[in-house]
């Protein structure tokens, strides 16, 4: 896309996010995303059903689920350039808003950054349990912390990164279907019964579509807070999934903390290795710091967004050009022709 979309869908949300009052009025598009699914989960998830005929179940619902989001995105990208031809870049823009989330991250975790340094461990549970999937009402300060910075440097990619290069690679269908991948695999797509078999097919997908993101978002974060390198190299295949680890490990770096660890869902602990091992442990301070780090990636990722944009337009003007130029040049030497045969 040789317009500054991506860029100004970054800079829209960065100053908006996603107002509340927005929220309460029109709801947001993964809302939509999620009622998808739960009526699919309760149409096609069926106990009785032998594991491949719900994993075959599971690839028709992530099938009627992006399909019609990449279509819907689709159409609405074509008209909006058929009405507005060049400048359709700032509507595709707003269209695009929505599916990127990095001030609606920092606004969840600046809470738990508050309640921490203030000693309201309560408080800090409460705001990271809207964030993290694990048991948090006994969590103490370290492991408050550590799962604010996981998810800050793992939503980096799923909400930030990985929407932005959809929209570059693909425009609205690829940014839109994106998000209704990731919703579907945060919902669905997990080894626990009932889902191991259904959920397939969603947390597969979702791998696949964040294959670069995830290693694009590493190095951004790396480029944020350079100490990030070597434990990235060394840490990301410690995390069980085959893309979160890359920017956790990055962010484990530039902090100089450990992170993961034992985690508890639903009661069942989980032993997790550690990743970044050897470095400290976390403390709000530590928080702080990765909202800067994350900052400074998000602005980096524009910067980059921008620069493909302004790329992308000279190259056309120098391709414009060119052909203007031997256009010329042929017609000067066909008339030059004409005249000497004359």
């Amino acid at each position: 896309m040789a317009e500054p979309v991506a860029a100004a869908a970054l800079a829209i949300e960065a100053l908006l996010g996603w107002p509340a009052r927005l929220h309460a009025v029109t709801g947001h598009p993964v809302g939509i995303f999620a009622r998808i699914i739960r009526a699919c989960d309760r149409r096609f998830n069926r106990p009785s059903l032998a594991p491949h005929r719900r994993r075959l179940a599971g690839i028709g619902a992530m099938a009627a689920l992006v399909l019609p989001v990449a279509g819907v995105a689709a159409l609405a990208e074509h008209y909006a350039r058929a009405a507005l031809g060049p400048y359709a870049w700032p509507v595709l823009a707003l269209l695009a808003w929505p599916a990127i989330a990095a001030r609606s991250l920092d606004d969840h975790v600046r809470p738990i950054l508050a309640a921490l340094e203030a000693g309201d461990l309560p408080a800090a549970r409460v705001s990271v349990g809207m964030i993290v999937g694990r048991d948090t009402a006994a969590l103490d300060a370290p492991a408050v912390t550590r799962a604010a910075i996981e998810s800050l440097a793992e939503s980096f990619c799923d909400g930030v990164v990985a929407p932005l290069f959809w929209l570059l690679a693909l425009g609205l269908p690829g940014a839109w279907a994106l998000k209704a991948i990731n919703t579907a695999d945060s919902m669905i797509g997990h080894m626990e019964e009932p889902y191991r078999d259904y959920g397939w097919a969603a947390a597969r997908t979702d791998d696949a579509a964040m294959l670069l993101p995830a290693r694009l978002s590493a190095l951004l974060l790396c480029l944020a807070a350079p100490g990030g390198w070597r434990v990235m190299a060394r840490d990301h295949a410690l995390h069980a999934s085959p893309n979160a680890g890359w920017p956790e490990a990055a962010m484990a770096g530039a902090l100089n903390v450990r992170l993961a660890g034992p985690v508890a869902y639903e009661g069942v602990v989980a032993e997790k290795p550690w990743i970044g091992g050897e470095g400290r442990e976390a403390g709000p301070h530590d928080l702080r710091r990765a909202l800067g780090v994350y900052r400074r990636a998000c602005v980096l990722l524009g910067a980059f967004a921008l620069t493909a944009a302004l790329g992308a337009a000279a190259l056309g003007a120098a391709a414009l050009g060119a052909a203007a130029f031997g256009t010329a040049a042929f017609g000067t030497a066909d008339l030059g022709a004409a005249s000497w045969q004359g």
